[in-house]
């Protein structure tokens, strides 16, 4: 009889099933082979490669856990009015953004849908300008837009002025009814440096960094990916 007929059949569904915890997840890269035999474990991994991505993502949302629960509070509430949605939210997405970052610019169409179809959902905007002096330049005119008022007038109208320069930020500005030069502001600067800290707790190096819930997604991970973490969220609460 072939090794491949003496198998039964119904092991790799077993191994699929199991490897569907992070937990055992572990277990079955580290010790399995010692149980199970290299080979079977191999091909539990190819058939389901996705195994180790979700593990991977479980484990990194367990790690950020503890940063979550002391930062929920600040992470969820805005400076003035650099939010959109709703009002009375059941579920908070939070946005660490660049203006002259393009893939912050290339995921604005995903957050705008999911505020659309969402009544419930609010997105937090906090300014992490980490691209040169134009995108600092541009969070300060930003905040103070947002001190404003006029937050989502300035966002939206940057952003369809192009990357962030003297001649964009001005025409965003006098879209939005506001100076083009933003004074000195002692909670801007705080709100600033409040962001930097809590980026760098959470591991962030680029933007678009997205907290929903208990999960830290990195990079413009598109809207089938932000409406699950969104869902994932409103399950844990219920």
């Amino acid at each position: 009889m072939s090794e491949h007929k003496g198998r039964s059949p119904w092991v790799p569904g077993i191994v699929g099933g199991v490897l569907g915890s992070v937990l055992t997840a572990g277990l079955l890269v580290v010790a399995a082979p010692q149980w199970l035999g290299p080979r079977l474990v191999r091909e539990a991994l190819v058939e389901q490669p996705d195994i180790l991505v979700q593990a991977s993502d479980a484990l990194r949302d367990r790690q950020y856990e503890p940063v979550l629960t002391a930062y929920r509070q600040p992470l969820e509430t805005a400076f003035a009015s650099s939010w959109k949605g709703s009002a009375k939210p059941d579920v908070t997405l939070v946005e660490f953004f660049d203006y002259a970052c393009t893939y912050c610019k290339a995921s604005n169409p995903d957050i705008e849908r999911l505020i659309a179809e969402d009544k419930g959902l609010r997105v937090v905007y906090r300014e992490f300008p980490i691209l040169g002096q134009a995108s600092l330049d541009a969070a300060k005119v930003s905040l103070a837009a947002s001190r404003a008022g006029r937050f989502a007038q300035f966002h939206d109208a940057l952003y369809a002025a192009g990357r962030p320069g003297p001649e964009t930020i001005a025409l965003a500005a006098r879209a939005a009814g506001i100076p083009d030069a933003a004074a000195a502001d002692p909670a801007a600067e705080a709100e600033l440096k409040r962001n930097y800290q809590m980026a760098q707790q959470l591991g962030a190096n680029a933007t678009p960094l997205f907290i929903i819930g208990n999960k830290v997604l990195n990079g413009a991970v598109g809207y089938d990916a932000l409406k699950e973490a969104i869902a994932a969220a409103r399950r844990t609460k219920q």
